[in-house]
């Protein structure tokens, strides 16, 4: 009889087996991340050189911005002609 009615109840195995609310909140926010990070590198062979030339690119635009802003401010410069 005692047989019967453990095959019908759940056991403390059965209750292991499905992970708590957050800990599977916890693996889909992982697997959520994994594959952004895999989409943004899908098709780029080395993603270091292009994080490398992004960089630069930046610094380069900055750089541009900052010496129009200097040379907007400075219109004391003049052309000497001996």
């Amino acid at each position: 009889m005692g047989a019967c009615l453990s095959c019908c109840g759940q056991n403390a195995e059965e209750t292991n087996l499905m992970p708590s609310p957050e800990e599977r909140r916890q693996q889909q926010l992982d697997a959520a991340e994994k594959r952004r990070q895999e989409n943004e590198h899908r098709g780029i062979k080395n993603p270091e050189s292009v994080r490398r030339q992004q960089q630069r690119a930046e610094e380069l635009q900055r750089r541009e911005e900052e010496a129009a802003r200097q040379g907007q401010g400075q219109s004391n410069l003049r052309w000497q002609t001996s």
